[in-house]
């Protein structure tokens, strides 16, 4: 039996597929969430292998905390699923200064305190697994979404980094790159005005809201395939380093990639002219 430690348990978010895929094979789960109250009911039917966790992942104090209860209950933490995080409308040049703050904080420096916390329970048995959800935004930019494209691109970094860090400790690290998915992301973008301190871009963040608001609904990501394909990719005899998931997704970063190295090597000549 293995114990996973998943941020994010949002009724209707990717959090609680994970965590009802882990239970379906078994597994016993701590969950995490700001309102803790709304898994109440989830939780209850599963006994002893649920910890339902309060915590707000930009605390690093209660992310210490929470990883500590997670592992006196259970024993130590199997596998990490760095779920939480979401973004905010606006531009570059025109999102309010917090906006680009708390972007940073919910979606990059909370995921570092909790790998930070988890990993000498990981090193100290030799095992386990890291699991941070990136995005496709992650690879590709986001016009209107740029604050939230520029902090999974550095989950992007930190992932490759930290996979090199820990594998002759045996843990072992994987990037998820979902596309559009139909959870309840998308539901938090309905009702928030946006805030585009600059004029000009408002038209185009106001239609980014809009086509978000539009597609609500109708991703074709399915949840529970999106984790069933992770959890397969984990259990590769050789797993990836990282998985996009959708369709769509998967063309998008396709054809990123092709463009990049057609590219690259259209300009070869020019790099390598920059060395003595």
């Amino acid at each position: 039996m293995k114990t996973w430690f998943i941020t994010g348990g949002t009724p209707g978010g990717f959090g609680l597929v994970y965590a009802e895929a882990a239970l379906a094979q078994g597994d016993q789960v701590a969950v995490t969430a700001r309102r803790p109250a709304e898994l109440r009911e989830w939780a209850a039917p599963y006994g002893d292998r649920v910890l339902v966790v309060p915590l707000d992942v930009t605390d690093a104090g209660q992310v210490r905390a929470a990883v500590a209860s997670a592992e006196e209950r259970f024993g130590g933490i199997d596998v990490l699923v760095n779920n939480a995080g979401r973004g905010w409308y606006g531009s570059i040049e025109g999102a309010p200064d917090e906006t680009v703050r708390r972007t940073f904080d919910l979606n990059l420096f909370a995921v570092v305190d909790v790998i930070r916390a988890v990993l000498p329970g990981m090193r100290a048995r030799g095992s386990g697994w890291i699991v941070n959800m990136s995005s496709v935004a992650g690879l590709v930019g986001s016009p209107g979404f740029g604050y939230y494209t520029a902090a999974k691109f550095a989950i992007e970094g930190l992932t490759e980094t930290l996979r090199q860090e820990v594998e002759p400790f045996g843990v072992r690290v994987l990037a998820v790159e979902p596309g559009a998915f139909r959870t309840s992301a998308f539901s938090y973008f309905q009702n928030e005005p946006v805030d585009e301190t600059v004029d000009a871009y408002v038209a185009m963040v106001e239609g980014v809201k809009a086509a978000f608001v539009d597609h609500n609904g109708k991703q074709a990501g399915d949840p529970q395939r999106g984790v069933q394909a992770v959890i397969s990719a984990m259990s590769a005899p050789v797993a990836p380093h990282r998985i996009v998931l959708g369709n769509s997704g998967y063309d998008v970063v396709v054809a990123m990639h092709e463009n990049a190295l057609t590219e690259l090597r259209a300009n070869e000549k020019l790099s390598r002219s920059a060395d003595f």
